[in-house]
């Protein structure tokens, strides 16, 4: 099993772009073949954090592992999985060199890891966070959920531009539509930039002259929507589902940021859950335990049929397989374990008591190594009735 790639690269799951790509390039530098001496350990580790990042910058992957978690990444997990990537040595180099720049004429050249990336990731909006209730049942076979979100939406008087209509932003005369400021110096490893975002533009590399009367020049007014949300089956308490581009947008229509629902479910008094298994809790007289019965059990998924076996004690469980609810990203179902608790009545009547005492005089006693655990077992059980 894979360690998380938000553990390995030592981000939040709610981390933005810029952040994993900060977490990528510090961890590349620590772990790069040609700063280790060539060790084993260290290549290993530096093949895993590119590995890691080369899902976590896609969208796309990114948006199939936060919901199949390496299911999505092996193409499993329903639509939007894809194949397992394999890195060997050499691609995790291209991918680091494409990362930071290197190669071409004039030697190397390291983008700093103090500000630069993309200019549309600084203005990148907030993510929202909402919490959704769900019901075992509706964990059991997936559910779509519908939720209605007061946010920021971009304004419609301006189109998102933050320009008064008729007018337009224009180009930083101080970074010259750049966004980025650059102070070249020497290192180790080469020729190394220094990249901060403009102090007149704030990274965006326009200006707006004339803001726009209705937003101010923010490009955004308060607004709601509502959006709709897939939950796979399968899926635990406080589990995230991360929609990537439907949270706030950003200032001047920049990128949305993500929505990220908080699964919260409620407990079924019916169930135990430990995992993908359940187990439920069955009371049955003396006569089905000694001789045998067929009752109906529930599960997720509706009643099913338990047949009880002559002899049965308190305590014992049986075992109904994929009767539990189903694997998130391998496929399958988990068990139901069905707990057995005979009941003893607290008052007989006449005809019950008279057929209970000719009982006691034919009955065998348990044998005397299983008494003392048979009666132990007793009392836990009618303890918890």
């Amino acid at each position: 099993m894979k360690q998380d790639f938000y553990v390995i690269l030592g981000v939040s799951r709610d981390a933005s772009q810029a952040d994993i790509k900060k977490a990528y390039r510090k961890l590349a530098m620590e772990c790069h073949p040609d700063r280790n001496n060539g060790d084993k350990a260290a290549e290993e580790r530096f093949k895993l954090v590119t590995e890691a990042y080369e899902v976590l910058r896609d969208p796309d992957k990114r948006a199939a592992y936060d919901r199949y978690g390496m299911g999505g990444v092996r193409g499993q997990g329903g639509g939007g999985g894809f194949s397992s990537m394999q890195f060997d040595l050499s691609e995790a180099l291209m991918v680091f060199m494409r990362d930071f720049g290197l190669g071409g004429s004039g030697g190397s050249a390291f983008e700093s890891l103090f500000g630069g990336g993309p200019r549309r990731d600084r203005r990148r909006g907030h993510d929202i966070k909402v919490g959704l209730k769900l019901t075992l049942a509706e964990v059991a076979s997936g559910s779509t959920k519908t939720v209605r979100i007061k946010s920021l939406e971009p304004c419609p008087e301006c189109s998102g531009t933050g320009a008064t209509p008729g007018t337009q932003p224009v180009r930083c005369g101080t970074c010259g539509g750049s966004g980025e400021v650059r102070h070249q110096a020497q290192s180790l490893f080469g020729q190394f930039l220094t990249v901060s975002p403009c102090p007149t533009c704030a990274g965006e590399g326009t200006v707006v002259p004339s803001p726009c009367h209705r937003c101010g020049g923010d490009g955004r007014v308060k607004g709601e929507k509502t959006i709709q949300i897939d939950v796979p089956a399968g899926v635990a308490d406080h589990h995230y589902l991360t929609l990537r581009g439907q949270g706030v947008p950003g200032p001047r229509n920049g990128p949305r940021g993500d929505l990220i629902a908080v699964l919260d479910i409620k407990e079924d008094p019916r169930f135990e859950r430990h995992g993908d298994d359940l187990v439920y809790d069955l009371g049955i007289t003396f006569t089905q335990a000694a001789l045998g019965a067929e009752v109906q059990v529930p599960t997720p998924f509706g009643q099913t049929t338990l047949r009880i076996e002559p002899g049965t004690q308190t305590g014992m469980a049986y075992r109904l397989r994929a009767k539990g609810l189903p694997r998130l990203s391998e496929g399958g179902h988990g068990d139901l374990h069905v707990r057995i608790h005979v009941w003893t009545p607290s008052k007989l009547t006449a005809e019950q008591r008279k057929l209970l005492e000719e009982l006691r005089e034919v009955e065998d006693a348990p044998p005397e190594k299983e008494s003392g655990k048979f009666w132990d077992t007793i009392r836990r059980a009618l303890g918890q009735l």
